[in-house]
């Protein structure tokens, strides 16, 4: 049963994959910008708190991209976009300098950033189409 106010499943599931996003990014955003990166130059912890706010100002996008779902467009492709240019980064990193330990949380953060944007735009196409 579906009325023009109600959202459609496509929406749903990209709304659902915000959300996600958003609370990846709004709790690791946050907790790297307090804890920073310890034992390291001043240079690295600064760099390491700037991408922090980055990331947890896209984080705060996110959320209201997914509240306002029905009014996005090309806003969910760049999202997705950009989560999926985090993970290439992690994976160059890793290519570069090898997989931090413990290695199930840094894969944890990896499969989602190169998974879900995926999901992400594959449901706003399909919800727009």
């Amino acid at each position: 049963m579906s009325t023009d106010s109600a959202l459609t499943l496509a929406q749903h599931v990209t709304q659902a994959s915000l959300f996600l996003a958003a609370a990846i990014g709004i709790f690791g955003g946050a907790v790297q910008m307090v804890l920073g990166q310890p034992d390291t130059s001043p240079r690295l912890d600064n760099v390491h708190r700037f991408m922090a706010g980055v990331y947890l100002g896209t984080a705060i996008i996110c959320l209201w991209a997914g509240l306002t779902i029905r009014a996005q467009g090309l806003l969910v492709d760049l999202l997705a976009l950009g989560i999926l240019l985090a993970g290439m980064g992690r994976l160059v990193s890793i290519a570069k300098v090898g997989l931090p330990k413990p290695t199930a949380v840094w894969l944890g953060y990896l499969v989602p950033e190169l998974v879900l944007p995926f999901v992400i735009a594959g449901s706003h196409h399909a919800s727009v189409t």
